[in-house]
């Protein structure tokens, strides 16, 4: 039988519930237990496909196409499992499904009401994730903070659900602040009291409290959370700020967490930690650094870019340097600066993002990395870009654009043919497509096959009326659909590194499996010399 553990949060936002929730899965992993991940967000939102990266970060987009919360891509990350579109609810999917069951009668004219329906409806998805992983332990993160308004139906379903399947199948993880004052020198337990009371006034005794803290909070505090909210000692648990995310599933480990969860929940494996131990002493062991520019319209939240960090990181451990990223907001960049702003950097890096704001800077970026043969990394936006600027400047197009910016004559890039005319949300072509190469290409190096699946999530392509006139003036198309029909990434011939891709390679990149595109990026600028 399936084993459920649900991580919530108390205090304060943007404690690292995901890092908990993604780092004892890989502790579960490592003890051979097939382990499954999910996240309920109580915005109303459907999916955070719409929102602002700015706002909320990335959206994080599955191997099936579904457009999740950023916190699926630390899952994936540290569990190394591909989730799946029942791996993230909201609220907004939760009544939209309700609502339309409704509209449909299949409530037979009961009163629709939270409780059962709404609820019924969030053990529902849990069930049918554990149905379709066939996990040995699901483990949920709840999103927000114990208290919010939006997160009441998703507590009362999750208390809901420890009943339905039985208390020894289910454990609750609370990770809450224990802040540090400086005038007194001393860390509080008392906010950690404040939020589990809170959450036990709704109906949910927590079996381990992850303390949150920037340094140890000290054994005496750790027992006095015990006594005032009713845990066992040994299952109030540290988690302190590390110097990278890979080093928590130890860190945790060493204090305990895997040992309590599986005692509590009678899981018996033993911990094999020899694999992550190796893999936190290469991200120790590297020496140098690579100074990287990520030109971006997003940089003001650098969780907007979270993957792309993440895999840049990945290839810095296979590459044995150390990754220093140089972040430009794509609007302060022109052709006339760039060289002041670009100054020491090895490589360039424009990553994905929608309309106009910022583009010329991203153009100019790519110009200044192409014409000075700096290693260059288009990705989804930034491989439009790169064939916009090549137009503009090399095929004599110089009125090169996109039909996201405006509608011309002259759009290299457009929009799919069968999109004219959809609503925004949901309706971009999403998830893993496979992608042929074209050998003895840049693309083919980096990958070593042929045939490559990676992730998408765009509106716009590389419009084909163009691609005489582009590959005649020297782009080459390294990559397209099999049919040949799509066009999926673009190099120049003369550059040591300079990739355009549609798609989105930081999504499929692991800490102990960096992408290969990513790899050989930062493997070239790492021997560029300025």
């Amino acid at each position: 039988m399936t084993k459920y553990v649900f991580v919530t949060g108390g205090v304060v936002s943007g404690l690292g519930k995901g890092i908990v929730a993604a780092s004892l899965g890989r502790l579960l992993k490592l003890r051979g237990y097939k382990v499954a991940a999910q996240k309920f967000d109580p915005y109303m939102n459907i999916d955070p496909g719409t929102m602002n990266p700015t706002q909320h970060g990335e959206v994080f987009v599955t191997h099936d196409g579904a457009e999740t919360d950023l916190d699926l891509g630390h899952y994936e990350r540290f569990i190394d499992e591909n989730l799946t579109e029942f791996s993230n609810l909201t609220s907004g999917k939760v009544f939209w499904s309700v609502l339309n069951k409704e509209r449909n009668g299949e409530y037979l004219g009961q009163t629709v009401q939270i409780i059962p329906h709404v609820t019924n409806e969030i053990k529902s998805f849990i069930a049918k994730n554990a149905k379709l992983t066939q996990a040995d332990v699901m483990i949920t993160e709840i999103g927000g903070t114990i208290g919010d308004i939006e997160s009441q139906p998703f507590l009362e379903a999750i208390r809901q659900f420890a009943s339905d399947v039985g208390r020894d199948n289910c454990l609750f993880i609370h990770v809450c602040l224990v802040p540090y004052i400086s005038g007194s020198d001393e860390y509080k337990s008392k906010p950690a009291q404040h939020s589990t009371k809170e959450l036990q006034a709704m109906g949910i005794s927590p079996d381990i409290i992850i303390t949150r803290s920037d340094g140890d909070c000290g054994e005496a505090i750790r027992k006095k959370i015990a006594l005032f909210c009713s845990v066992k000692e040994d299952c109030v648990i540290s988690n302190t700020t590390a110097d990278c995310l890979y080093e928590v599933p130890l860190m945790l480990h060493q204090n305990g967490l895997d040992k309590v969860v599986c005692r509590e929940l009678g899981l018996k494996n033993k911990c094999v930690l020899t694999p992550w131990k190796t893999l936190v002493k290469d991200i120790r062991s590297r020496k140098g650094v690579t100074k990287i520019a990520i030109v971006g319209k997003y940089v003001s939240l650098h969780d907007s870019y979270l993957s792309i960090v993440e895999s840049l990181n990945h290839a810095s451990y296979a590459c044995h340097t150390n990754v220093e990223i140089k972040w430009i907001d794509s609007e302060e960049i022109t052709d006339a600066n760039a060289k002041i702003k670009l100054t020491g950097v090895q490589g360039v890096l424009v990553p994905g993002g929608f309309g106009t704001r910022g583009t010329e800077g991203m153009i100019a970026a790519c110009r200044y990395a192409r014409e000075n043969d700096i290693p260059y990394l288009g990705i989804c936006l930034g491989m439009q870009i790169a064939v916009i600027e090549f137009a503009r400047h090399v095929a004599n197009i110089s009125d090169a654009t996109s039909g996201e910016f405006e509608k011309s004559d002259s759009n290299v890039i457009d929009l799919m043919p069968d999109q004219n005319g959809k609503i925004l949300g949901g309706t971009m072509r999403l998830g893993a497509y496979k992608c042929a190469i074209r050998p003895e290409t840049q693309m083919a190096r980096a990958y070593g096959s042929l045939l490559i699946e990676e992730r998408h999530r765009h509106r716009y392509e590389f419009n084909n009326d163009f691609r005489d006139a582009l590959t005649h003036a020297g782009l080459v198309i390294s990559g397209t659909s099999p049919d040949g029909r799509i066009v999926e990434t673009v190099e120049t011939p003369y550059n040591r590194f300079f990739i355009g891709v549609q798609f989105h390679p930081e999504f499929t990149s692991r800490p102990n499996k960096p992408n290969p595109l990513f790899k050989a990026f930062v493997g070239s600028a790492k021997e560029t010399r300025l």
